[in-house]
């Protein structure tokens, strides 16, 4: 008997998959695969098969480019090789009303 977190990747895939491709799925798909705290200072689009990834940051575009092959990987897993074929980050534009980042 295999335990319960080993079956639920191959399930989530499985019905991800079977589901038309939406941004909705794409962004669900990002949050599975890097989980809720690079997920709230990102934003991700598909766009010809590059997964477009903005990231809040220029510190956060690095964590993303720093594990991007295990992030592509997780992402094809869910959505298809086929559907996903590269990965691309950026830093999203500055927005005037966001306060400053905490300097580190």
């Amino acid at each position: 008997m295999r335990p319960i977190h080993d079956a639920i990747p191959g399930a989530l895939a499985q019905l991800l998959r079977d589901s038309a491709l939406s941004p909705g799925k794409v962004s669900f798909a990002w949050r599975a695969a890097v989980g809720t705290a690079m997920e709230r200072v990102t934003s991700v689009r598909l766009d010809g098969g590059t997964l477009i990834v903005e990231a809040a940051s220029a510190q956060w575009a690095r964590e993303v480019s720093r594990s991007a092959g295990v992030i592509l990987t997780r992402v094809q897993t869910l959505l298809g090789a086929d559907e996903v074929t590269g990965i691309s980050i950026r830093t999203a534009p500055v927005r005037a009303n966001l306060p400053p980042e905490p300097r580190t």
